[in-house]
């Protein structure tokens, strides 16, 4: 599992649903998250956090916000030489199967389809923790 300090920067462009995440977070002791309400902001914040040395560990993501949408915050994170191995999960009302697709296409490491529960979120966690820190055959 994720250490409990482990960095998060919750994307979404309604207070209520960042809250909930937030709240599941903090429910799992995780003591670091942030918020930001649209792609772009969201972007702005993972690059000034990388330049200051303190970067994000964890983004949870919606996929339909106003000005930049979270799959294209997907793509310029796996563009960019900091964020090829960043954590990302999507936390969307976006069921349809071409759209799980595409984010799997474009290197989500998890998607999760709204509404969630802490239980679902913890389960994505560890799943991704456990993708991500799988020792490499030699």
């Amino acid at each position: 599992m994720f250490k409990k300090s482990t960095k998060f920067l919750i994307v979404d462009d309604m207070n209520m649903f960042r809250a909930m995440v937030k709240q599941s977070l903090t429910a799992m002791e995780f003591t670091k998250h942030f918020e930001a309400n649209d792609g772009s902001v969201a972007l702005k914040m993972l690059e000034e956090a990388v330049q200051a040395n303190e970067p994000f560990e964890f983004v949870i993501c919606d996929w339909n916000m106003p000005k930049m949408k979270g799959i294209e915050l997907l793509r310029k994170v796996r563009a960019s030489a900091w964020g090829k191995n960043l954590a990302f999960l999507m936390l969307t009302a976006e069921a349809e199967k071409t759209t799980v697709i595409e984010a799997l296409k474009e290197g989500v490491d998890g998607y999760i389809i709204k509404p969630f529960t802490v239980n679902s979120l913890s389960a994505n966690l560890n799943a991704i923790y456990d993708k991500k820190h799988v020792p490499k055959a030699s």
